[in-house]
Parts: structure tokens; C-alpha cells; sequence
């Protein structure tokens, strides 16, 4: 087909190319650090943060899978994901401390540079931290500047709504919800989908990195603007 004629109806050509798939690699920040998941490392941890006494009573509703009553079938399943290449499971291991939650890059579709994160749980120790918004930024900075993805997605269960403020404040663009889109739990799900492609991704970093910079929090740790101020308000 005439390439002018392409340009003119599609717009102009890429000239694109597959990109790589991560590969299982640890991914460290100042706060944190996502560990490709282990069983003899990172099993009893996680399973301390996500079931010990000051468990999140709302962590599994809106995961397939969880909790567990028994640590040892927890191990079993830390195991079994340990060898999953898709979804690919990080541990979340703050720094200086035991893991304290988990993510995934899923959906990996390198030929189209497609990339998802999710099956996301942070401990009660992490919720609301530096470190758990530097895992965020970790896992886009990864994917965008050293892998070259163009999209980078977030879905999440329609009703959950503390899964969609994250995303918002992270800097996804909410696309749309797809009713009806999985049974789970053996209940409807509609799956809200929300997305950062590369054009957004220069000016996202950048509100990132100076959330996560030292002077953006006083002396008792508080930050002094919003990652959403910021991006509104360079």
C-alpha cells in the first residue's frame, strides 16, 4: 500500500520496533527495593505483613486469590509465582526492613510495547509512605526508560475505589470501564482501565522525582506538596 496514502489516513510511521521483556532483575530505589520473589526469602516476611496483627482487613477483597490460614500454603504460592515470567512478581522490600508487599509486571506485550502492573499489596507499614509511591515510580521508570514501552497500564476491580485514587494520583488517565469483563470471586467484575503512555511520561517523571526528592518533606517526614500538585503546578 502506498506509504503516502498510510501517512495521510494513519498518521505517520513509527518506524517502531519490539522491545525487551523484563527480565528478573532487582529494581532499587532510595526507599525500596522490588526483589524478583522467593520463596525461602521473601515468603515468611510478606506473609508477617500481609497476615500478621496489624493486616489491612480490605488487602485480598479485590485480589482472585487470598488470604491464606496457613503460612506453609502461603510459601507453596510464593513459590509457585517465583517461576512466573508473566506475570513476572517482585517482593517490596523497604529499605533496612522485611518485604512488606508485592507487584507484578503482567499482560507483557513487547511486539506492541504494552506493559501492566498489578497484583499490587503494600503491608500496613507501607501504606501512605515515600516508599510505596517509589515503587510506582520504579516499576514506570523501568519499563518506559530502560525498556522503551510505549504504554504502561493500571486495571483494577470498578468498585475499588481506593485502587482508582491511586492510579489518579500516580498520574494515569482514567480510559474507561469494560462491564462485565471477568468473573471474580465468583462475582461480576467491571475492570476500570487506566493508562501512561510515553508522551505523558516525561512530565510524570518529572513529578515523581521531585515528590520523592528530600526538600518536598519537612522534619517530621510530612511532604510539603502533592505528587497531583506538582503535575498541575510545575
Amino acid at each position: 500500500m502506498d506509504p503516502e496514502f498510510l501517512d495521510r489516513e494513519l498518521g505517520p510511521e513509527l518506524h517502531w520496533h519490539p522491545v525487551p521483556r523484563p527480565s528478573r532483575q532487582p529494581l532499587r530505589g532510595q526507599h525500596v527495593s522490588l526483589e524478583p520473589m522467593d520463596a525461602d526469602t521473601h515468603a515468611d516476611g510478606l506473609y508477617q505483613a500481609s497476615h500478621g496483627e496489624n493486616q489491612d482487613p480490605r488487602l485480598w477483597l479485590y485480589m482472585n486469590y487470598g488470604p491464606w490460614e496457613d503460612p506453609e500454603e502461603f510459601r507453596d504460592w510464593v513459590r509457585a509465582n517465583s517461576t512466573s515470567e508473566d506475570p513476572l512478581f517482585y517482593a517490596i522490600v523497604p529499605t533496612g526492613q522485611k518485604p512488606a508487599g508485592q507487584a507484578t509486571y503482567l499482560r507483557i506485550d513487547e511486539k506492541n510495547g504494552v506493559i501492566e502492573i498489578g497484583h499490587i499489596w503494600f503491608g500496613a507499614s507501607m501504606q501512605k509512605t515515600r516508599a510505596a509511591t517509589e515503587v510506582i515510580y520504579l516499576l514506570a521508570k523501568h519499563a518506559f526508560d530502560d525498556l522503551g514501552y510505549r504504554r504502561f497500564e493500571w486495571k483494577c476491580h470498578a468498585r475499588n475505589q481506593r485502587s482508582r485514587n491511586a492510579a489518579t494520583r500516580f498520574g494515569f488517565t482514567y480510559e474507561g470501564t469494560f462491564r462485565n469483563a471477568i468473573i471474580q470471586r465468583n462475582r461480576n467484575r467491571d475492570t476500570a482501565w487506566y493508562a501512561i503512555t510515553e508522551e505523558d511520561w516525561p512530565a510524570i517523571r518529572t513529578a515523581f522525582e521531585t515528590w520523592l526528592a528530600d526538600d518536598n518533606f519537612d522534619a517530621e517526614g510530612k511532604q510539603i506538596r502533592s505528587l497531583g500538585d506538582i503535575r498541575s503546578n510545575p
